[in-house]
């Protein structure tokens, strides 16, 4: 199982292909935001990786992080865990005025068809 570390809550053990938005809320217990639910339609649910950031991201992830001009973080809605990382939360619920932390995550990459693309 894959080892993910979350800066300054620790380290869990999470299944295998797991969505890392899911992961950092069921076995991390964060409160990372997620406002579309995971679609890559947002950019609510930002993280920024200290280790082990995939080479790898969906082309929806790759197009919205362009259109609003991010850099230096990652959607974790469109990642899946199949290796050790260790992330920065950079968008919780906590002080974030939300009223909620988002709508449901689906267990599969969303939206569909997904393409993979490289991230540079």
């Amino acid at each position: 199982m894959p080892k993910l570390t979350v800066e300054g809550m620790g380290t869990y053990e999470v299944p295998q292909g797991k969505r890392l938005t899911l992961a950092l809320r069921e076995e991390a217990g964060t409160d990372q935001l997620h406002a579309c639910g995971g679609k890559a339609r947002c950019t609510t649910c930002r993280v920024e990786f200290i280790e082990g950031e995939p080479d790898k991201m969906t082309t929806a992830e790759k197009d919205i992080l362009a259109a609003r001009g991010v850099t230096g973080a990652r959607l974790s809605c469109q990642i899946l865990c199949e290796s050790d990382m260790s992330v920065r939360l950079i968008s919780r619920f906590e002080g974030s005025g939300r009223k909620d932390s988002g709508s449901p995550l689906a267990a599969n990459l969303e939206p569909e068809p997904v393409v993979w693309t490289s991230k540079g």
